[in-house]
């Protein structure tokens, strides 16, 4: 009894140091990216930027070549930051763009000319890759567009957003008269169904990191009954799973902005509504859940 006791403490022990640990390194890696926020942030100021010239010029006329050289170091990446700082507001801004290329193939249509759309994203302040639609014009005699390739995700309904604002050109028995396309309509919708996807998916990160399930010493530990898992249950992430660690398990429907529209807890005597009340509360959207999880 004795021995099992000694190995009891000693596990515990170096759960702890290894809990101390991993704290530590996250403080490092934050401190990390705090100092390189702070020193771009400095360097590309226009006051340091003025200091930063005058020195270089300074030392350059003294022939101070070591001192000179650690200033032209600075400026050069000062001018790197300013470049970086000027195409991130450029990609904010100018959130969707156009640009023509050519299709290599000797038979495409339209002799190869192809126009392109670049849309930009942003989650959790990091600019995601951009997608492309690359549209042609496959109809004669008709200057009508068509999606040709495209790197959107397949849960986006491309095809009915396309069908909707760039409709094919009607046949002449067709009396409904033509049906107009609306380039700036479909690109907008698109852009905005890609941001509500990935508004989605990042919530969902914000569930599992609030519920402790991102890092080792995690919050969910601490709780009555603890959440062993939050998780898209589809592909649009408009549907999140929940699991308990006494068997439980919850459907979690949201609309495309994030607004909760139902929730179903199910364990072994049926439907839980108790569990409901406790995870959503007063709760209308899906980042109020995050908070309650974070301040339970």
């Amino acid at each position: 009894m004795a021995t099992e006791e000694i190995q009891s403490s000693d596990l515990s022990v170096a759960d702890r140091l290894d809990s101390e640990i991993a704290s530590l390194r996250d403080q490092v890696e934050s401190l990390r990216r705090e100092l390189k926020l702070q020193t771009a942030t400095l360097i590309t100021s226009e006051s340091m930027h003025r200091i930063l010239q005058n020195d270089s010029s300074r030392r350059t006329k003294s022939k101070q070549a070591n001192d000179s050289s650690r200033s032209q170091e600075l400026l050069a990446k000062a001018d790197e930051h300013l470049a970086h700082k000027q195409q991130c507001l450029y990609r904010a801004c100018a959130s969707i763009t156009t640009f023509k290329v050519r299709d290599p193939d000797p038979n495409a249509v339209d002799g190869g000319n192809v126009l392109g759309l670049r849309f930009e994203v942003m989650s959790k302040s990091r600019f995601l890759r951009p997608y492309y639609v690359m549209l042609n014009r496959p109809y004669p005699n008709s200057r009508y567009l068509r999606v040709h390739r495209h790197t959107v995700p397949q849960c986006i309904s491309l095809s009915g957003l396309a069908a909707r604002h760039l409709p094919p050109p009607t046949a002449k028995d067709d009396y409904d008269g033509p049906k107009k396309q609306d380039l700036s309509t479909f690109a907008r919708a698109l852009r905005r169904e890609l941001v509500r996807y990935h508004n989605r998916t990042s919530v969902i990160g914000d569930l599992r990191s609030s519920a402790g399930l991102e890092s080792r010493k995690g919050k969910a530990k601490e709780m009555e009954v603890p959440i062993v898992d939050i998780s898209a249950a589809d592909a649009q992430a408009k549907q999140i799973r929940v699991e308990w660690n006494d068997g439980r398990s919850g459907r979690l429907v949201i609309s495309d902005d994030g607004d909760i529209v139902k929730m179903v807890v199910q364990g072994e005597n049926g439907q839980d509504r108790e569990a409901v009340r406790q995870l959503l509360g007063s709760s209308a959207r899906i980042e109020e859940v995050a908070k309650r999880l974070e301040t339970s």
